[in-house]
């Protein structure tokens, strides 16, 4: 190479950004992939846990989902079709499925009417099933919505979208969302709390409450009604309440020096976690203490301390929504009533669910609703997605059950913002379409957050070079929702 082309070289573009490995490439590679590297002061654990203002003044300062998990049958509880009844098992037409995928139904199914009988209740005469007795006695406070539709139909990828909004791992649950944008304002107790009955984790695993590429700082956290309420926080044998204080200083200080000279958020979340679990060592067990409450609370919920169930876990919620606890999810699992024997049909299992499950929920909303916490909390109730409007009829199964059916399936609100006594949208004559005022998951969860004086368009996070949001790219508040 000539001098001349050596200097050509040396004051190329293309040649400079190939050279400077250590420079200016390897800093715009490095901001990709940590966006922070380069950032001012470290954000303290105080200030990422500290309340924050919303967008705009909220209805709602707490959150209860009651997350079904295994999609409860819309057909059976709230969505009464009688022309499904005069057509009960004959084949549905083809027009109806052509092209349609399923998750197990094979060929032509036949229409399956619901073995239950329906009735009308409160000032608007909101049709409930007879497996709710306990809820059908207070319509007039919650807004039931008919026409939700989802883009999944297997059970992890849709408890994914619902709680996510997306079908794949990775993305920050809702929970985790709401606790980043507005903080906690409970000084013992996490912003994100989960419990868990039903027998066992729901398909979608932890990734339902993580935090995703958020800190994990805002990840839900696991309480148990048995046992230790959340796992290692007692101090292990020989360690007195003294030493634990003392190890922990010690350790926070070393840990803080690292926060300075790297900025590491997950170096914050570190120390807000150890302060936390030794602030919960007193807080916890008289939170999930329940055998306190008065007599008349246990026979309302049909609450047995000491017991692991859904009862329990309701009573529950309301006791951490007191405490400040800004996001409380229950799921309980055994919803998936697919009728391939008599431990998941919808004439044997489907009223189990609902013995275990609806005078709770009846007892939590009267309980909010007389201490005044139903004016500040939103009372969520749902599953993935719905169930079909045909038998499933799996190998030839005898017993009556539905398949998974994304197209549409019903939710219920009630509390702040909540117009009450409310039916919203409608589904065709057989329940398989929406065909009025469709609400799509990511419009639900819009709404949500707009309660909590949330723009879901605005509460984002920058990873990957771009900005993530709960609703992806859409989402509209369900303005006929609002009271």
């Amino acid at each position: 190479m000539g001098f001349n082309s050596e200097i050509l070289a040396a004051i190329t573009r293309r040649h400079f950004f190939r050279e400077c490995g250590t420079g200016l490439g390897t800093m715009a590679l490095a901001s990709l992939v940590n966006e922070r590297l380069f950032a001012g002061a470290a954000e303290t654990p105080e200030s990422a846990l500290a309340p924050r203002s919303p967008h705009f003044s909220p209805k709602v300062k707490n959150i209860i989902y009651l997350f079904m998990a295994g999609a409860p049958s819309q057909l059976d509880l709230f969505d009464y079709k009688p022309r499904l009844q005069q057509h009960h098992g004959q084949p549905i037409p083809e027009d109806i499925v052509k092209g349609e995928r399923f998750a197990f139904i094979k060929g032509t199914p036949k229409l399956l009417g619901s073995p239950y009988h329906f009735s009308k209740y409160g000032a608007a005469g909101t049709e409930v099933s007879e497996l709710l007795p306990h809820l059908s006695t207070l319509v007039d406070d919650i807004a039931v919505v008919r026409s939700v539709v989802t883009d999944a139909f297997n059970h992890a990828p849709a408890q994914l979208f619902v709680n996510t909004g997306s079908t794949q791992f990775g993305r920050p649950s809702m929970g985790s969302w709401v606790t980043y944008g507005l903080g906690t304002v409970s000084q013992d107790l996490p912003g994100f709390v989960v419990l868990i009955s039903g027998g066992g984790q729901p398909d979608g695993g932890t990734s339902l409450w993580g935090s995703g590429f958020l800190p994990t700082l805002y990840q839900g956290v696991q309480f148990r009604s048995q046992g230790d309420p959340v796992l290692f926080l007692s101090n292990p044998s020989g360690m007195s309440a003294v030493t634990r204080r003392q190890s922990l200083d010690a350790l926070n200080r070393l840990n803080e020096l690292q926060l300075k000279e790297v900025g590491d958020p997950e170096i914050a979340t570190r120390i807000a976690s150890f302060e936390m679990a030794y602030r919960m060592q007193s807080s916890a067990p008289e939170l999930m203490d329940i055998s306190k409450e008065p007599a008349a609370i246990h026979a309302m919920y049909g609450t047995e301390p000491g017991q692991l169930s859904f009862a329990n876990n309701c009573l529950l919620a309301r006791r951490l929504v007191e405490r400040g606890v800004r996001f409380v999810q229950l799921y309980h699992r055994g919803w998936d009533n697919h009728g391939s024997s008599r431990s998941d049909d919808i004439v044997h299992k489907l009223p189990e669910m609902c013995q275990q499950t609806d005078r709770a929920v009846t007892a939590l909303l009267r309980d909010l609703k007389q201490r005044g916490l139903l004016d500040s909390t939103l009372v969520i109730w749902g599953g993935e997605f719905g169930r079909t409007p045909m038998n499933e009829e799996r190998n030839g199964s005898k017993f009556l059950g539905r398949d998974h059916h994304p197209r549409a399936f019903t939710v219920w609100l009630a509390g702040a913002g909540i117009k009450k006594g409310i039916t919203l949208g409608a589904t065709d004559e057989l329940g398989y379409n929406v065909v009025e005022d469709k609400v799509h998951v990511h419009d639900l969860q819009a709404t949500i957050l707009h309660l909590l004086g949330l723009d879901h368009t605005r509460l984002t996070y920058k990873f990957q070079g771009r900005n993530f949001r709960l609703t992806d790219v859409s989402g509209e508040v369900v303005k006929k929702l609002l009271a």
